[in-house]
């Protein structure tokens, strides 16, 4: 079917303010750090409603047309990249919050909406909605969803996917997959849901989801704290949880490098304390007791330094100081613009055997000719690190020599590849140091089985 045809048939659908295409595609892109690369597609759509989403995926299904779906495109692996033969969906446009459910402590929402909005909203009615990382404010709750986004206060409450209560989703032949129920418990069969979390898109379109939410906490306060032994980041964890478990929402690592980077002349940031230390510590406390709730944290935290369990550390009590602690952690982009090129990951390890792995992937970084910066952080209560690493090229020898070094290593120790961004195209050769040759045959006839003629994201995970 020509380009024409098939776009004549989506505006059947769709008013034509809602259908790009030809020249006007120069100026969407597929990526928002990439605005300078114009999108490559037939044309990019924009439905309202999930049944506009049902009927195009029916035209691309009868049609035998690939079709890419767009979130917030922050993705990080290149799920979101399409060429001239495919069709793009965005859910832009569908971006309503339907309800906040104050009893039930849930939110109702189409997949299109920023999760700050969803955070915001949720907080108005004084209640929390955990996800919490820093693309928030454009990341769409649907790519969340498909990508089972993680963040800072995953090892509290859970991957996105431990929020999910109910999801609306469309199928590759158009059938719409409706159960956005608010039931903490509903044995009644398979849950299908899960399908569609952490599918990359592969499987369906979320269209519509209830999240669960908790009741917002009225108390928070941020420390930054610092040691030279690793053991001791372990050891600091488990006195917290021990003593302040309940209210022990966050708990992050930077490694020297980064944080010299993060509070250097070139950012807003204050440095807080000296760039001599090994790691940094970001820990932060909420609660709801305003006349107990600072007191009980401080304490802690000067016990810990009185013990030597770490070296030194500070509390941001108040918005602003907490806002410039946490940026510190949260500014990736910072690292990211030190270099013209960058190489990002994201892995899971072991907690205990982080220090080690990750003092070994940087000294066999440094042996790299091409590799300028090395910049690793992350979610350490959880094992999820993250790696940003500057180059002065995009040599394609340089990519696969650091990819090796990152991912056989993770390898060595039974980790993961992707902690919480997913496989999209990128990663596809490595899946086979994170999943057995069975495991990724299981995906394969899954996929065949409910998307079998491949028009759906098709070529994201394997």
């Amino acid at each position: 079917m020509t380009t024409n045809s098939i776009i004549g048939l989506f505006k059947k659908i769709l008013d034509n303010d809602l259908i790009i295409s030809g020249e006007n595609l120069k100026s969407r892109f597929y990526h928002i750090w990439k605005t300078d690369i114009p999108l490559e597609s037939v044309c990019l759509l924009m439905p309202k409603t999930t049944s506009q989403v049902s009927e195009i995926i029916k035209v691309c299904n009868e049609n035998n047309q690939e079709i890419v779906i767009h979130g917030g495109l922050t993705n990080l692996v290149g799920s979101t990249k399409s060429t001239k033969t495919q069709v793009v969906l965005s859910l832009e446009k569908m971006n309503n919050i339907i309800e906040v459910d104050e009893t039930s402590k849930t939110i109702t929402c189409e997949s299109g909406v920023i999760i700050e909005d969803l955070i915001n909203a949720c907080n108005e009615k004084e209640l929390l909605l955990p996800l919490n990382f820093g693309a928030r404010g454009s990341a769409q709750i649907g790519g969340a969803i498909s990508t089972n986004a993680g963040g800072l206060r995953v090892f509290k409450y859970g991957m996105t996917r431990n929020l999910v209560m109910g999801i609306e989703a469309v199928l590759p032949d158009g059938t719409i997959i409706s159960s956005l129920k608010k039931l903490m418990k509903d044995n009644s069969g398979y849950d299908l849901k899960q399908l569609f979390i952490g599918s990359e898109g592969t499987l369906g379109i979320v269209t519509k989801v209830v999240l669960r939410l908790y009741p917002l906490p009225k108390t928070r306060y941020t420390s930054l704290a610092v040691t030279n032994d690793y053991q001791k980041v372990l050891d600091l964890l488990k006195i917290l949880e021990d003593k302040i478990s309940n209210n022990l929402t966050g708990y992050e690592l930077l490694w020297n490098s980064t944080y010299k980077q993060m509070v250097s002349e070139k950012t807003i940031y204050n440095k807080y304390l000296p760039d001599k230390f090994k790691y940094y510590l970001f820990i932060e406390y909420m609660g709801r007791d305003f006349d107990n709730d600072y007191n009980i944290f401080e304490e802690t935290i000067l016990d810990c330094i009185e013990s030597k369990l770490i070296d030194d550390a500070v509390i941001g009590k108040d918005e602003k100081e907490q806002v410039n602690i946490w940026g510190i952690r949260e500014d990736v982009a910072v690292l990211a613009e030190e270099r013209k090129f960058d190489q990002q990951f994201d892995i899971s390890i072991p907690v205990p055997l982080i220090g080690d792995v990750i003092a070994k992937i940087s000294n066999e970084l440094k042996e790299c000719g091409g590799v300028k910066t090395i910049f690793p952080f992350g979610h350490v209560a959880d094992g999820n690190i993250h790696f940003i690493i500057g180059k002065d090229s995009e040599s394609e020898e340089l990519k696969s020599q650091i990819n090796d070094i990152i991912y056989n290593n993770t390898e060595l120790v039974n980790g993961s590849i992707s902690a919480e961004h997913g496989i999209g195209l990128d990663k596809k050769r490595y899946l086979i140091k994170s999943r057995s040759e069975d495991e990724i045959s299981l995906m394969r006839s899954i996929k065949k089985t409910i998307d079998p003629k491949n028009i759906l994201n098709p070529g994201r995970v394997f």
